[in-house]
C-alpha cells in the first residue's frame, strides 16, 4: 500500500481534516486570554477583577496543551524557554525578595502556557487571521481608550503612558504593512488603525516612545519593498502628527536633549538609575540577582551616593536592558538574545518562502493571497521587535507579555506557512540561500497551496 506521505495533496487534505475533527475551544481560550492580557477588561468592570480569569484560562489553555497530543519542542524558541525557566527557578530561594521573584516566575510560566497555546492551536491560516484580527480590534479599543484618558492605559501593566507608548509602538507596524497588502475599503480600515495608534502614542506625551516610534517608521521604510509608496505613507503620518500633535508633545520631544532633562531631569535620573544597574551587573554577572530584584537590591549597589540628595532605593530599573542583565545575567542575556536570533531567522524564512507571491509578474495569483498576507506579517512582526526593543530601551517591560507572544506569534506563523507538512523541513540555510526559482518546486505549487491554506473551517 502507498504511503500518504507519497501524495502531498492527500496527506496534506488528511491532515487538515484531522484538524477539523479536533475540538475549537483551546483556540478560543487562546483568543480570551489575549483578551485579559492585553484588553485587560478586569481593570474597567471591578466585578472580573475580583476572579484571577487570566490564570485560570492560562492554566486551563496548558491542560488543552497536554491533552491534546500535540505538544513538541520542535522549534527552537520553544526549547529555549526551559533554560530561562529554570533560571528563575533557581533566583527563587536565593533572591533578595523572594516573593517577587515567585511571582515573576509564576508569571512567566503563565505565559509560557499561553505561548504553547498559540504554537499548537493556531495550526491554520484562518485561525492566523482570526488572532490577528482579534489582537488588532482590542488594539484599538485601547488606544481610544488611551485618547480618552489622556495617554494612559486601562491599567495593570499598561496603566503607565510610556507602557502604553510601548504597545502602540508594537501594534503599528501591522496597521502599515497590512495597508500594503489590502485592497479596496480594507486600506481604509488599515490607514485608520494606523492613524489612531499614532495618535494615541502622541497622547502618552512619551519621549522614549517617540524615538522608538521614530525607530518604527524607518525600519518600516527600510523593510518595505514599495519604496516610494511608503515614503508618501510615512511622510502622511508625519503630516497628521503636525497637525494633531498638541504643542505639549513636541516641548516634551524637544527636551530630550535639554540640559534640564540630561543633567537633573528624568534622563539624567534614568542615567543614574541605569548606573547602579550597570554595578548591579558587574558584580553578578552569570546569573544576576533574580527576576523582578533590581529595585530590592539597588540600595546595596547605591551605596552612599545620593543624586540631588535623593536616595534611589526601590526605583525600578526603567530600562528592560537595564532588566535583563543585572537580574538574569548573562546566562539570560544569552537566552532572550538566541530567542532573538531564531525569530529573525523564522521571519526570513517566512519572507523568503512568501516573497515571490507579492511580486508582479510571479506568482501573486488570486488563490494564493494568504501567501502574499502571511508576508506583510512577517514584515509587521520584525518591525514589531524594532518598535519593542527600542522603546523598552526606556521602559521596564521585560515580563511583560509583549515580547514573549509576539514570538509565539512569529513561531504559529512559521509553522502553517514554511514548515513543509508532507515531508521532512528543509532546512533553515537551504530556505536563505537558495535563489527563489529553485525553491517553486518546495510549497510553491498552486494545488497544494490551495490545499494547505484554503481551510473554510477552523
Amino acid at each position: 500500500m502507498a504511503s500518504p506521505m507519497s501524495n502531498p495533496v492527500q496527506a496534506i487534505g488528511a491532515k487538515e481534516q484531522q484538524e477539523l475533527n479536533q475540538p475549537r475551544w483551546p483556540f478560543y481560550l487562546v483568543l480570551l486570554s489575549l483578551l485579559f492580557e492585553f484588553g485587560r477588561p478586569q481593570e474597567v468592570v471591578s466585578a472580573l477583577g475580583a476572579i484571577p480569569f487570566p490564570t485560570m484560562i492560562d492554566a486551563l489553555i496548558f491542560v488543552a496543551v497536554l491533552g491534546s497530543g500535540k505538544m513538541n519542542f520542535a522549534n527552537t524558541q520553544t526549547k529555549l524557554w526551559f533554560p530561562l525557566l529554570a533560571l528563575m527557578t533557581i533566583h527563587v530561594p536565593i533572591a533578595v525578595n523572594n516573593y517577587w521573584a515567585f511571582m515573576t516566575w509564576k508569571g512567566m510560566i503563565l505565559l509560557f502556557s499561553l505561548y504553547l497555546g498559540i504554537i499548537i492551536f493556531v495550526n491554520s491560516w484562518a485561525r492566523i487571521q482570526t488572532l490577528m484580527t482579534i489582537w488588532l480590534g482590542v488594539h484599538m479599543v485601547l488606544a481610544i481608550m488611551g485618547i480618552m484618558h489622556g495617554g494612559r492605559g486601562v491599567g495593570g501593566w499598561l496603566g503607565d503612558e510610556n507602557d502604553l507608548c510601548m504597545e502602540m509602538n508594537v501594534v503599528v507596524p501591522f496597521a502599515f504593512f497590512l495597508f500594503q497588502s489590502a485592497t479596496g475599503s480594507k486600506k481604509w480600515i488599515y490607514l485608520t488603525l494606523l492613524g489612531v495608534f499614532v495618535l494615541t502614542a502622541m497622547a502618552t506625551l512619551s519621549r522614549g516612545g517617540f524615538l522608538g516610534l521614530a525607530s518604527v517608521g524607518l525600519y518600516c521604510w527600510w523593510r518595505s519593498s514599495q519604496k516610494v509608496r511608503s515614503l508618501i505613507l510615512v511622510g502622511v503620518v508625519v503630516i497628521f502628527m503636525i497637525l494633531f500633535a498638541p504643542e505639549r508633545y513636541w516641548d516634551e520631544v524637544r527636551s530630550i536633549n535639554d540640559d534640564q532633562t540630561t543633567e537633573t531631569g528624568t534622563g539624567a535620573e534614568r542615567f543614574y538609575t541605569w548606573g547602579i544597574g550597570f554595578d548591579m551587573f558587574l558584580s553578578n554577572p552569570i546569573i544576576g540577582v533574580g527576576q523582578d530584584n533590581f529595585p530590592w537590591t539597588s540600595a546595596e549597589y547605591e551605596g552612599e551616593a545620593r543624586f540631588n540628595t535623593r536616595s534611589f532605593a526601590g526605583r525600578a530599573a526603567h530600562s528592560a536592558y537595564f532588566q535583563l542583565f543585572p537580574e538574569l545575567g548573562l546566562v539570560g542575556a544569552f537566552i532572550v538574545g538566541a530567542m532573538l536570533f531564531y525569530n529573525r531567522r523564522d521571519l526570513r524564512m517566512v519572507d523568503r518562502f512568501c516573497k515571490p507571491y507579492t511580486q508582479a509578474g510571479g506568482h501573486g495569483k488570486p488563490g494564493n493571497e494568504e501567501l502574499r498576507s502571511a508576508f506583510y506579517y512577517a514584515r509587521a512582526m520584525e518591525a514589531s521587535l524594532i518598535g519593542y526593543w527600542a522603546t523598552s530601551m526606556f521602559v521596564s517591560t521585560l515580563y511583560y507579555p509583549t515580547f514573549w507572544v509576539m514570538m509565539a506569534f512569529i513561531v504559529a506563523l512559521r509553522n502553517v506557512t514554511v514548515r513543509d507538512q508532507t515531508q521532512p523541513v528543509m532546512s533553515w540555510s537551504t530556505m536563505v540561500r537558495q535563489p527563489h526559482t529553485q525553491l517553486r518546486g518546495w510549497g510553491h505549487d498552486p494545488v497544494r497551496t490551495r490545499s494547505l491554506f484554503n481551510n473554510p473551517k477552523t
